[in-house]
């Protein structure tokens, strides 16, 4: 049966990058919220000798994850999902931050964890800012609520960002919102386990992608400038990670 890998964020750097390096050997179902860079990346990926098949979809839906994960097991096995669908803090407010990389990412775990077979992994994009936050400003112990209520999981998360500056809010919502990413890849983790099935995060520092640039005033190239090795990382470097 041909190995099926679904790659959310498709039509972003890291995402389209990976489609060609998991391509070589896997069918990719390539899933992004953005219509007109979604086909872009897909026809690209074709011209590259990929089998692709592109799906339109918000990551933050139930219902279009559901689709998502039917149209994979009609072209295969589900081998692998590869969530790097996610916003920076230039991209929207807090709560389109927290909404996406966090509400995101336990919709689409939670479907994998419903459907997908034994063996087959999870791989969640986290980020550097994980770490940077102070726990007191981290309200983890209302992570759990994303699973069971998302409303309720977001009137938790606003206090974290609400008494802030305006211009600090997504950032901050950013930091919380892959923290959330890292303690989903790990609290779920025993869980996934007693299915047959892996989740693991990654956390990239500031990498050469479109997204990655637009935070290069707000903290992401000072970020580079001061890392033991001062370069951006780039696309391909975490493709790569993102497909071993």
């Amino acid at each position: 049966m041909t190995p099926v890998t679904v790659i959310t964020g498709g039509a972003g750097g890291m995402g389209t990058a990976t489609a060609a390096v998991v391509g070589r050997e896997h069918s990719v179902v390539l899933v992004d919220v953005r219509a007109e860079r979604l086909d872009s990346a897909a026809a690209a990926l074709k011209d590259g000798g990929v089998s692709v098949t592109a799906v339109h979809a918000d990551v933050t839906d139930p219902d279009a994850v559901s689709a998502v994960f039917d149209t994979a097991s009609g072209l295969g096995e589900l081998v692998s999902v590869i969530h790097t669908a996610g916003v920076s803090p230039s991209m929207g407010d807090a709560e389109y931050v927290m909404r996406t990389n966090a509400l995101g990412t336990a919709t689409v775990g939670e479907r994998f964890h419903a459907c997908a077979p034994q063996g087959a992994a999870l791989v969640n994009v986290a980020s550097m800012a994980a770490y940077l936050l102070p726990a007191e400003m981290i309200p983890a112990q209302y992570f759990p609520l994303a699973l069971s209520d998302p409303a309720a999981f977001l009137e938790k998360m606003r206090p974290a960002w609400e008494s802030l500056p305006e211009e600090f809010r997504s950032g901050v919502a950013y930091g919380v919102s892959k923290s959330f990413v890292r303690w989903y890849s790990s609290a779920q983790a025993e869980r996934f386990t007693a299915k047959g099935l892996r989740v693991v995060s990654i956390s990239p520092g500031s990498t050469d992608t479109e997204m990655g640039r637009l935070e290069e005033q707000a903290g992401a190239g000072a970020m580079v400038a001061d890392a033991a090795v001062p370069r951006w990382g780039t696309a391909q470097e975490m493709a790569d990670l993102l497909a071993f």
